[in-house]
C-alpha cells in the first residue's frame, strides 16, 4: 500500500429516526436544508445543506424502538455541523432551541479552552446534533 487512503470523504450519513416527518421538517424548515430525494415506500428522505447529504430512515418497528443513549449505545454519538461565524452559531442556537420537539443540551460555549465554540441539541427525532464554529478555519 502506498499510504494513501482508500476513501475520499463522506458520501452521505444515514440516520434512523423516530419520526421521519418531524426530522425532515426540522432540517428543511428550521435549518434551511433542501430535500434532494425521498423513498416513501421505505420510508426515507434525503436532505442536504449543499455540503453533506443525510439519509433519514423512519424506524418502522415503533414497538421495539430503543432511544439512543450516547453513553451506552455503540454507533453515532452525535452529528457535528459547522457554521461560519460566532453570530451564526448564536443564531442557529436561538432558532433550533425554540423549534418544537428540540431539547437543548447546552447553549453556545467554548469547546475546552476555545477558541472553538459549540452547542448541543437533540432534534425532534432524537438525534444529538452539535453546531460548531472555529475561527481558525
Amino acid at each position: 500500500m502506498d499510504g494513501k487512503p482508500l476513501t475520499s470523504g463522506i458520501d452521505h450519513i444515514g440516520l434512523a429516526v423516530h419520526n421521519l416527518d418531524d426530522t425532515r421538517d426540522f432540517f428543511i424548515q428550521c435549518l434551511g436544508w433542501n430535500l434532494v430525494g425521498e423513498r416513501p415506500a421505505y420510508p426515507a428522505a434525503f436532505v442536504s445543506d449543499g455540503h453533506v447529504v443525510l439519509t433519514l430512515w423512519q424506524v418502522t418497528n415503533q414497538d421495539k424502538l430503543v432511544a439512543f443513549d450516547r453513553k451506552t449505545n455503540v454507533g453515532l454519538h452525535h452529528l457535528a455541523l459547522r457554521v461560519g461565524s460566532e453570530e451564526a452559531l448564536n443564531d442557529v442556537f436561538a432558532r433550533v432551541s425554540g423549534w418544537p420537539g428540540v431539547v437543548a443540551e447546552f447553549a453556545p460555549e467554548n469547546l475546552g479552552e476555545g477558541p472553538k465554540r459549540h452547542t448541543m441539541v437533540y432534534e425532534p427525532g432524537g438525534i444529538r446534533l452539535e453546531f460548531d464554529f472555529d475561527p481558525r478555519i
